[in-house]
């Protein structure tokens, strides 16, 4: 049996969530909310895996796990075009009522899913 997913923290929606080449046949890629935050939190603002699992509230080889299916996901994009979407998941979203001390905004404490 599989162990339930874990709601991980997102402190920032994407500006953009879907983008497209210029193709005929376009293929669809998903990108999950969690991998999203995990490359904003890496590659865009250069912290560690340890420190983007802290601010998700997440474990590192979770963080590890989601950075790797990114990359991956990203590079077909490029390579084969189609459209790239950002969407779904299990996470949290804070808000600017609730502030995590992390991103500087409290925890929503309601799942999505």
């Amino acid at each position: 049996m599989a162990r339930p997913s874990k709601c991980k923290r997102i402190c920032e929606m994407p500006k953009c969530q879907s983008f497209s080449s210029l193709q005929t046949n376009p293929q669809e890629i998903s990108l999950t909310l969690e991998e999203y935050e995990t490359i904003r939190w890496i590659d865009g603002h250069d912290l560690s895996q340890a420190e983007c699992a802290e601010r998700m509230n997440a474990a590192r080889t979770t963080i590890t796990r989601l950075y790797d299916s990114a990359r991956k996901k990203m590079a077909l994009y490029l390579i084969n075009g189609g459209t790239l979407k950002i969407e779904g998941g299990t996470y949290q979203v804070c808000t600017s009522e609730n502030r995590c001390r992390n991103c500087c905004r409290k925890v929503n404490k309601e799942c999505i899913k």
